[in-house]
C-alpha cells in the first residue's frame, strides 16, 4: 500500500528517481584508509541505504588536487584507485536502491599546508583562514587552470565509479573564496564583479560537462548568504543562486547560510544542542522559490516532524537528516514500520563533528555502533541461551548494558541508589543548554521498559543484594563521584563543579574554577557561577582551557561567558588553599619554573574528573567466575568472555564506564555495548 507520508514519496531528479525524501547531506567521518574509501567506510553508508535512505552523499570534501590537503583524512579524488573503491560502496548502497552521490571539493585555504604532500594551501587571496591556520599562496592563473583540469579529472572518475552524480563543495572551500568578497583580492577575469568571482566555478562546471556530458547529475552546495557584513550578502547569494540556475550546467543546489572560517561561524551553520533547530530552513525554501531548483538543505534537521513539515510545505525536494542518521541509521526504516518513537534521537551533542575538527574520526556520542559496522550491531540478535544479568547502576553504561541484555533476550535487573536514572547525564542536564541529553537516557528507559527490564530504584546494591538474586553475570556500573583531593593541603575547602551545577552549594562573589579535568563540567559550573553576576576565574595548568569540550561546543560557553567578568587563565596550576580572614587564599604554581603566587577568592571549584564508586565490585569480586578480570583481546575483537579462573565462582563479573576509570559518555556507552552484545 503507497504511503502519504511526504517524505515517503519518490522524487525524480533528471532521469534518477530517488525512493523517498531523506539523505545524508555529504560529511567526511574520516574513515578512509591511505585516502581510500575502504571496508568501513563502506559499511558505514551501507548500514543507512539498506536501512532505507533515499540518497547517501559520501565523501565530505574529497580532494581533486595534491594541494587540497587532506586536513580532515578525506578521500582522494585526485588518485585513479578511488574508483574501485568508490565503486565497491556503490555497488553496496544500490543493492538496496539508495541512490550514491559523493561531494568534489578543492579546499583552497581551508586546510593545512603540513597534510598530505606538503604543499602550500591556494586560494584567491593571501588571507588565512582562523580555523585551519595556513596562509595561502595568491592563485596564478596556471594554478587556476591546473585545477580546473582536476575537477574534471576527479568527475571522470566518479563517473566510471558508477555514481549517480556529484556535488561540488563550495561554501568555506575555494570555489567560495572566489565567489566572497571577504576572500578574492585577485584582480582581472577571476576578481572584482560578481561576474568575475563567478568565473573559476562556471568554467569548472564547463570542463565537467565535457567530461561527463549533459546525462550525468552534478550539483553544487554553496551558501547563499554568508551572515557576515564583508561577505556574500543574501541579495548576492539569490544572484548568485539564480545564475547558477541559468548556466543550465546545475541540476540542483544544496543551500547553506553563514561562513565557517572561525569556530563560531561554522556553529552558526551547524548548531549544536541548546542552539535553535533548523535555523536556515526557511532561508533555504526562499533559494527553491526564486531559481525553481531542486533544492537540498541540512542544518539540525534532528527529528522526523521538522523534516517532514520541510518537504510537506514545498522548502526543500530533499531533507538532509545527517547527524541524525549517525545516532540511528534506522530512521526510514522506523518511519515505514510506524515505529517513529523507536528512533534513536540525535542530542546535537555534536561529538562527532568535533572530533573530526580534533583530528578524529566521527562516532556518535550515543551510538557505539556507528562507524563500527565492521565489528559492532545496530540490530541486536538474540542470545542462543537466556540467562539472569544484574546491572548496578543507571547511568548511561548501566542502561545500555541493560537495553542491549535485554533485546538479547536476557532478564535483566538494574539496581540504582538514586530516585531516577541518568547519573552524570541527568546532572549535566540541569543546564538549559545541554538538557537534551537527558535524551540518552530517556530513550533507553522506554527501550528498557518495552522489554520488561526490572528497575530498582532508591536502592544501594550490597554484594548481599546481589547475590541473592543468583545472577549469571554481574555488571557494575555505579560511575564515579567528584575526585576534588588534588591539593597538598587544603582539599577540605574548595567545592566540586558538580556541587555547583547542582545547586547544592550556592556559588561565592569571588570565584576560582580550577579545571584540570578539560570537560563540560567545568565550564558548566563557570557558566552558572558567572550567570549570578559573580567574578570568575576559570584556571588550568594546561595550555588550553577544556580541550575535551572541543571547538564548536565550546562557541555557546564563549559567547555566554565572555560578555560578563571572566577570565581564562592556562598554565598555572593549584597547589594549595587555606583560610584567610573569611576568604581563601590560594597558592598558584606552574610546571614551567619554580614561580609560586598567591591570590585570594570567596571561592574555590576544583573540577577533576571522577574516583570510581568500586566497592561493590571488589566486595563481589572473589565470588566471580572470572575474579573480574576481563578479557582484552576478547572485548576488542567483539568476542565473548570466557574466563573461568574460579572454580567456585557463582557468575562474571565486569565493571564499565566510570566505575573503571574517569572517561566520557560514548566510552561508556562503548564498554556496555561490546560487553553485553556477545553475553
Amino acid at each position: 500500500m503507497a504511503s502519504n507520508d511526504p517524505l515517503l514519496q519518490p522524487y525524480k531528479l533528471k532521469h534518477l528517481t530517488i525512493k523517498n525524501r531523506i539523505m545524508t547531506t555529504s560529511h567526511e567521518p574520516a574513515y578512509p584508509e591511505d585516502g581510500m574509501p575502504k571496508d568501513r567506510y563502506r559499511a558505514y553508508h551501507e548500514e543507512r541505504a539498506k536501512a532505507g535512505v533515499g540518497m547517501t552523499m559520501t565523501a565530505g570534501s574529497a580532494a581533486v588536487s595534491r594541494d587540497s590537503p587532506p586536513v580532515f583524512n578525506n578521500v582522494l579524488a585526485y588518485k585513479d584507485e578511488v574508483v574501485p573503491w568508490m565503486k565497491k560502496v556503490t555497488d553496496a548502497c544500490h543493492e538496496h536502491g539508495c541512490a550514491v552521490m559523493i561531494q568534489l571539493t578543492h579546499l583552497g585555504r581551508r586546510t593545512g599546508w603540513n597534510k598530505g604532500d606538503w604543499l602550500p594551501a591556494v586560494a584567491p587571496s593571501h588571507h588565512r583562514e582562523a580555523s585551519h591556520r595556513a596562509f595561502p599562496k595568491q592563485m596564478e592563473d596556471w594554478d587556476i587552470l591546473r585545477i580546473i583540469e582536476d575537477y574534471a579529472d576527479a568527475a571522470e572518475r566518479m563517473k566510471a565509479a558508477g555514481l549517480d552524480g556529484i556535488e561540488l563543495e563550495a561554501y568555506g572551500h575555494l570555489m567560495d573564496q572566489f565567489w566572497s568578497p571577504r576572500t578574492n583580492t585577485l584582480d582581472g577575469e577571476y576578481g572584482g564583479s560578481l561576474e568575475n568571482r563567478m568565473r573559476f566555478s562556471l568554467n569548472v562546471l564547463e570542463a565537467i560537462r565535457k567530461r561527463v556530458g549533459d546525462k550525468f547529475i552534478v550539483g553544487i552546495r554553496y551558501t547563499a548568504d554568508e551572515a557576515d557584513k564583508d561577505g556574500i550578502s543574501a541579495a548576492e547569494g539569490i544572484e548568485i543562486s539564480k545564475r547558477l540556475q541559468r548556466s543550465g550546467m546545475v541540476d540542483f543546489l544544496n543551500v547553506i547560510r553563514g561562513h565557517i572560517d572561525t569556530d563560531p561561524g561554522l556553529t552558526d551553520v551547524i548548531p549544536v544542542q541548546g542552539m535553535k533547530s533548523a535555523p536556515h530552513l526557511d532561508f533555504a525554501g526562499e533559494v527553491k522559490k526564486v531559481t525553481g531548483m531542486p533544492t537540498f538543505h541540512a542544518a539540525r534537521i534532528p527529528d522526523v516532524a521538522t523534516a517532514r513539515y520541510a518537504v510537506a510545505e514545498g522548502l526543500l525536494d530533499m531533507v538532509g537528516m545527517t547527524r541524525a542518521h549517525m545516532a540511528d541509521p534506522h530512521i526510514v526504516r522506523k518511519i515505514m514500520a510506524g515505529r517513529e518513537d523507536d528512533i534513536r534521537p540525535c542530542v546535537g551533542a555534536t561529538y562527532c563533528l568535533d572530533r573530526i575538527y580534533q583530528g578524529g574520526d566521527a562516532l556518535c556520542i550515543h551510538n557505539a555502533a556507528t562507524g563500527r559496522e565492521l565489528t559492532m550491531p545496530h540490530d541486536i540478535p538474540l542470545a542462543d541461551k537466556k540467562r539472569k544479568i544484574v546491572i548496578v547502576g543507571a547511568g548511561p553504561a548501566g542502561l545500555e548494558a541493560a537495553r542491549v541484555s535485554a533485546e538479547r533476550g536476557h532478564d535483566v535487573i538494574v539496581f540504582e541508589a538514586a530516585p531516577e536514572p541518568g547519573g552524570q547525564i541527568r546532572l549535566s542536564a540541569q543546564s538549559q543548554r545541554r538538557a537534551e541529553m537527558i535524551s540518552i537516557i530517556d530513550w533507553r528507559m522506554a527501550q528498557c521498559a518495552a522489554r520488561d527490564v526490572e528497575f530498582r530504584f532508591n536502592t544501594w546494591a550490597e554484594a548481599a543484594d546481589i547475590e541473592v538474586e543468583n545472577p549469571d553475570v554481574v555488571i557494575i556500573a555505579t560511575g564515579g563521584l567528584p575526585h576534588t583531593e588534588v591539593l597538598k593541603n587544603g582539599n577540605e575547602l574548595v567545592v566540586s563543579s558538580w556541587d555547583i551545577i547542582a545547586g547544592d552549594v550556592k556559588p561565592g562573589q569571588d570565584v576560582l574554577v580550577y579545571d584540570d579535568a578539560g570537560d563540560h563540567a567545568g565550564l558548566q559550573a563557570a557558566e552558572v557561577i558567572a550567570n549570578t553576576g559573580a567574578k570568575v576565574e576559570i584556571m588550568t595548568p594546561d595550555r588550553s582551557f577544556a580541550p575535551d569540550v572541543m571547538a564548536m561546543n565550546l562557541v555557546p560557553y564563549m559567547r555566554s561567558m565572555q560578555e560578563k567578568d571572566v577570565t581564562f587563565t592556562v598554565t598555572y596550576r593549584l597547589k594549595d588553599v587555606v583560610r584567610d580572614g573569611n576568604r581563601l587564599r590560594a597558592k598558584i604554581g606552574t610546571d614551567y619554573s619554580d614561580l609560586i603566587k598567591e591570590k585570594n577568592y570567596d571561592q574555590i571549584v576544583v573540577n577533576h574528573g571522577t574516583i570510581p564508586m568500586d566497592e561493590i565490585y571488589f566486595d563481589l569480586k572473589p565470588a566471580s567466575v572470572n575474579l573480574g578480570e576481563l578479557d582484552h583481546k576478547a572485548f576488542i575483537n567483539g568476542q565473548p568472555q570466557s574466563i573461568a579462573a574460579n572454580a567456585d565462582g557463582k557468575f562474571q563479573l565486569f565493571r564499565i564506564g566510570d566505575a573503571v576509570a574517569a572517561r566520557n559518555t560514548h566510552a561508556a556507552i562503548y564498554d556496555a555495548l561490546r560487553l553485553a552484545k556477545d553475553l
